[in-house]
């Protein structure tokens, strides 16, 4: 018996619908900084919290996870007026380019403590209430398990949310990065259905 063509394309879709990554539901666009200027992988940017229902916070820095010895964790402080530390954006496996919203990037402070391997952004779980963004590789975060996914920027409200992106039985799904209050500021972390938070929502201010 042959398919008829309207039977073709319904299994078509459906296949696609959930086969298809969550980070291809939108067409990427070009990220923008606060003055409407594209981002660049060659620039240091300061995060700047926009207005809304969320308590209210300056910019990201690193700090102490619990008993660690290093600052390897990333907050949000607590102090409006702190500008935090500068970040740097490029898209994953690539040194140029334009950064694009739903597009897997590289995302490390331009600030490296002494005592990280690295300053390129990674989750952590541990037993912490929910997974968390931290600094560096398996190495800076012993007995730690560090999630395999990507980071991404994608459009929120007027301005930008983080998300990550995770292969879970073999379906991508994407979480986006809330807070939770710790000891020094809010901790980023990857939101689920069981957080009451919003999706920490950003502009991007360039300091060059």
């Amino acid at each position: 018996m042959k398919s008829t063509p309207s039977l073709t394309l319904s299994f078509f879709l459906l296949f696609t619908s959930n086969f298809l990554p969550s980070a291809f539901s939108r067409v990427p666009e070009k990220v923008l900084d606060s003055n409407g200027l594209p981002l660049s992988p060659s620039v240091e940017y300061y995060l700047s919290q926009l207005n809304g229902h969320s308590p209210q916070g300056g910019g990201v820095e690193l700090d102490f996870d619990g008993n660690s010895t290093c600052q390897v964790a990333v907050l949000q402080s607590y102090d409006k007026v702190f500008r935090g530390q500068g970040l740097r954006f490029s898209t994953e496996g690539r040194s140029s380019g334009a950064i694009l919203t739903d597009t897997p990037l590289e995302i490390k402070f331009d600030y490296q403590p002494y005592c990280a391997s690295s300053s390129k952004w990674v989750v952590v779980g541990d037993d912490f209430p929910a997974k968390w963004v931290g600094i560096g590789d398996g190495a800076d975060h012993a007995g730690k398990k560090i999630l395999s996914g990507k980071f991404m920027i994608k459009k929120h409200g007027e301005g930008y949310k983080f998300a990550f992106c995770s292969k879970i039985n073999n379906h991508n799904t994407c979480f986006s990065i809330g807070r939770i209050d710790d000891h020094k500021g809010r901790r980023l972390v990857l939101m689920d259905h069981s957080h009451t938070n919003v999706p920490f929502s950003f502009a991007l201010i360039n300091i060059g």
